[in-house]
């Protein structure tokens, strides 16, 4: 009987507090007498297996110095970046089976999915994510592993076969037997180029709940889904997720970043759990106030979206492809300063 590895960092929840192996995040860390333990402060980092399946698309993501794609490369860079991040502050990352915009924002028709149309898994993806899940747990990182996107979601052939997707994710990370994972159904459930009802947001709690009643050996994971920029989640949502997700896109004052907390706590059903963006364009880092800083304000935990901008080259953005996945731009230097100032770093 082949020996299951052991997993390094297990991941859990004390109401609004994430704890890793039994301690919280961050602990005993404060920011300008603001408490920092047992926040979730991250990056989105959901290209980090990103292959592309249309030969008419493929080319698009050639590296400058190479002048082709290379799937195995990007990862692998990844990985080697962790390291980075860590130091400074960077306990958790958002990563996604299917992706996300390769351009940032846009749709483009390239073909990256880890869910085959059927709902089963592709290998040669799955052997990607295991090295940046292998790393993670031995870093003491959290993932918040998205499986869909609605950029993608119209390769999956039906209702069954998203099911399908579901099951067999969470049917693998038990296998692998990770426990630094935390599942976010889909990105931006409430976006309306979702192609299948049971990603929506009137229906998506149905995923949630059967992600959630999968149990082996006395342990499940912690499963939620994240909402569009600006957008409040449905109470259908809030009554059965373990943490909520939404993003600060288009917040573009960030006094409207303690009002969606606000909001977000007094939603029908609200129990005390964490709140965390996931996914936030808004930088500002130099000044006083800004969207990260509003979000500690409030005891919610902030995520970091970076993309190439107009003009922008090889070295700018983290959601662009091809990614440098180094600190390698002034805006992401700002961003990992600013961490490292709340957080102190991990540099020890």
């Amino acid at each position: 009987m082949k020996r299951q590895k052991q997993s390094n960092t297990v991941v859990s929840i004390k109401d609004e507090k994430f704890l890793i192996n039994g301690r919280p995040t961050y602990q005993g860390i404060s920011w300008q007498g603001l408490p920092i333990e047992g926040l979730l402060l991250n990056s989105r980092m959901v290209q980090g297996i990103f292959d592309d399946k249309n030969p008419v698309t493929a080319k698009r993501w050639k590296y400058p110095d190479t002048q082709k794609w290379d799937p195995d490369r990007n990862t692998d860079e990844f990985v080697k970046a962790m390291d980075e991040w860590y130091a400074r502050g960077l306990i958790s990352f958002t990563i996604n089976l299917q992706g996300g915009s390769p351009v940032g924002y846009g749709r483009i028709d390239c073909i990256n999915s880890s869910i085959k149309p059927d709902g089963e898994l592709d290998n040669k993806y799955m052997g990607r994510i295991e090295k940046i899940l292998n790393r993670a747990n031995e870093k003491g990182m959290i993932v918040i592993l998205g499986i869909f996107y609605f950029g993608q979601d119209q390769n999956i052939k039906d209702e069954a076969a998203v099911k399908k997707g579901v099951e067999n994710t969470v049917d693998w990370l038990f296998e692998k037997n990770y426990r630094n994972v935390i599942i976010e159904i889909n990105n931006e459930c409430n976006i309306k180029d979702y192609d299948h009802d049971i990603l929506k947001p009137e229906r998506v709690h149905e995923l949630i709940s059967f992600a959630k009643s999968k149990i082996k050996n006395g342990y499940r994971y912690l499963v939620g889904t994240s909402y569009g920029g600006g957008t409040v989640p449905l109470e259908n949502v809030v009554a059965v997720s373990d943490f909520i997700l939404i993003h600060g896109n288009g917040v573009e004052d960030p006094a409207g970043i303690t009002e969606m907390v606000k909001e977000t706590r007094a939603v029908k059903g609200y129990k005390p759990m964490p709140i965390i963006f996931n996914e936030d364009d808004h930088f500002d880092f130099d000044k006083p106030v800004n969207n990260f800083t509003e979000a500690i304000k409030v005891y919610a935990s902030w995520g970091y979206f970076d993309y190439r901008m107009k003009g922008e080259g090889f070295d700018d953005g983290f959601q662009s492809l091809p990614v440098n996945w180094s600190i390698s731009s002034q805006r992401k230097k700002a961003f990992f300063d600013k961490l490292e100032e709340i957080t102190g770093g991990f540099k020890k």
